[in-house]
């Protein structure tokens, strides 16, 4: 999961699928093959404006669509970029969200381990800060009351 979640668009491949996106923008309404296409892109993208952009697009094609194999594509991908953004909470929302329909979805298990594997990573990672930072806030006050004390 790690590779899916961490591969990154080519700038090539970005810059072609939004041309093909926003020409069909221009004549009217996008295909939803050229809007997925691009908002997969985005959703591969380093930049954190695209990665929004990518889920709001995702977001777009999964209400308006009644295709369900689509809709499990739109709410994986959705899972990929809020998990980018490190959005957990809503990455994890739209990963379960396919397990509900498709328990024995294989994909949507290992995402859901994923991101759960991260929010406790990232959970100890604050909690090491916080305990980190209050040792420190600890020790300045100890020292000024050791220098206080001694006037």
């Amino acid at each position: 999961m790690e590779a899916i979640v961490q591969e990154v668009v080519k700038p090539e491949d970005l810059k072609k699928f939004e041309q093909r996106f926003n020409e069909q923008c221009l004549r009217g309404q996008p295909s939803a093959t050229a809007q997925f296409e691009y908002a997969w892109c985005l959703v591969r993208s380093q930049s954190p404006s695209d990665l929004r952009k990518g889920t709001l697009l995702l977001q777009e094609l999964f209400h308006k669509t009644a295709d369900e194999t689509a809709k499990r594509d739109y709410l994986f991908y959705l899972a990929v970029g809020h998990t980018r953004l490190k959005e957990y909470e809503k990455a994890l929302k739209y990963a379960k969200a396919i397990q509900q329909v498709e328990p024995g979805n294989h994909q949507a298990r290992e995402m859901t381990a994923y991101i759960e594997k991260k929010m406790k990573k990232e959970g100890l990672i604050g909690m090491a800060i916080v305990g980190g930072a209050a040792a420190v806030a600890f020790g300045a006050l100890a020292g000024l009351g050791v220098a206080l004390a001694k006037k």
